[in-house]
């Protein structure tokens, strides 16, 4: 039963993530840079759930893996190929390589002590980014393409403008379909599909690891670790591989923010992008499979919107008032959009943790419950 379900389920989620410009057209996100960043930060959110959601431990540093792997993506343009393969490969490893270290020392103290380490690791990566670093990062200008790169796989090309991420020639910002649907004008690019085929993958992954022994050993983690280690059972390497696969995981998601726009700097790497993840997985619901990619999309979606709202489109919304309601009004609402944003992304985070603290899946499961019990009591159950 639980197979059938998971079969289910992955079918269900791997259609809507292909049609998802049909069905975002009508919240106006439907455009492929943005459905590109549902798909790449659930990627990151269902990577940290492994960690976060099985074993409970907290790690504020997975932005640093983030970074890594698109500074990774991005020398693999220099020097190798504009083809995306070699990067995302790259990425992987070395993300892969950089969480096994920061892990097998992070994870020798737990609770509090690990999440100030993973945070302590992630700032020393942003500091050392900007300065230490800089002949490989290119410090506060970031590392970006260059004409003059030699691209070896690529062979000499005389160019006058900076060559675009591909797959084989296929271009990731090319829009190979443009149908006009439902009064819509659909997108369809060769980007959002390379990366919603690996966000299925990923997913396929994580359904996995939750299925399996691995799953459990970690879920045992969370519930009672020292009843664990008292039944002769290490839990530390269970715990570090899930810390690597998470590394992986965000990795991933750094070579693909590379590959959608290919300029790196250090902000990826600060303490605010790992919080970030947090909010994602809390936010959809923490330890669900679907939970993390749906926190992904509540908080980039609502990002988009609230970050482009200005003075001048608040006083829109109260125009029909009088000056004086209108500027009251606007002065109340103005702070909470644009670069103030984040304030209405905190207020949303506590409604929902107050009133679903099983995050968004919990919301869905009550509403469901109480779909069923409605329609019983129509009918007279």
């Amino acid at each position: 039963m639980v197979r059938f379900n998971d079969k289910l389920t992955l079918l269900i989620f791997t259609a809507l993530v292909l049609a998802a410009p049909l069905i975002l057209a009508p919240t106006g996100a439907a455009y492929p840079d943005l459905m590109q960043r549902f798909a790449i930060y659930g990627i990151f959110a269902i990577g940290f759930n492994i960690l976060f959601g099985l074993t409970g431990y907290l790690s504020f540093g997975h932005a640093a893996f983030l970074g890594v792997g698109s500074y990774a993506a991005m020398w693999m343009f220099k020097l190798l190929s504009m083809n995306i393969i070699p990067a995302l490969i790259l990425s992987v490893i070395i993300a892969g390589l950089f969480s096994l270290v920061i892990g097998y020392i992070s994870l020798r103290r737990s609770g509090i002590y690990f999440s100030i380490l993973t945070l302590a690791f992630a700032e020393m990566s942003y500091k050392m980014a900007y300065s230490v670093l800089t002949p490989l990062t290119n410090g506060e200008t970031g590392l970006q393409l260059a004409l003059d790169d030699p691209r070896i796989l690529d062979g000499v090309q005389a160019q006058d403008s900076l060559p675009s991420t591909n797959l084989f020639g296929f271009e990731m910002k090319e829009v190979f379909w443009n149908p006009h649907i439902f009064g819509y004008d659909l997108q369809f690019n060769y980007g959002y599909y390379v990366c919603a085929i690996l966000l299925i993958l990923s997913f396929y992954i994580a359904m996995r690891i939750f299925r399996s022994p691995f799953g459990l050993m970690l879920r045992a983690v969370k519930t009672n670790q020292t009843r664990l280690n008292y039944t002769g059972i290490s839990s530390r390497p269970y715990t570090l591989a899930a810390f690597v696969i998470s590394g992986m995981f965000a990795g991933l998601a750094g070579g693909l923010l590379a590959t959608m726009d290919p300029s790196v700097g250090a902000e990826r790497m600060q303490w605010t992008v790992g919080g970030e993840v947090v909010l994602m997985v809390v936010l959809g619901g923490m330890g669900t499979l679907i939970g993390p990619f749906l926190g992904a999309i509540f908080i980039k979606y609502f990002e988009n919107i609230f970050s482009k709202i200005n003075e001048g489109v608040v006083h829109g919304w109260f125009a029909y008032l009088p000056d004086w309601a209108d500027n009251l009004l606007a002065a109340i609402v103005s702070p909470f959009v644009g670069k103030g944003w984040h304030l209405t992304l905190g207020l949303l985070f506590m409604i929902v943790v107050i009133f679903l603290p099983g995050g968004l899946v919990d919301g869905g499961r009550r509403l469901f419950r109480w779909v069923i019990r409605a329609d019983k009591k129509d009918i007279g159950v």
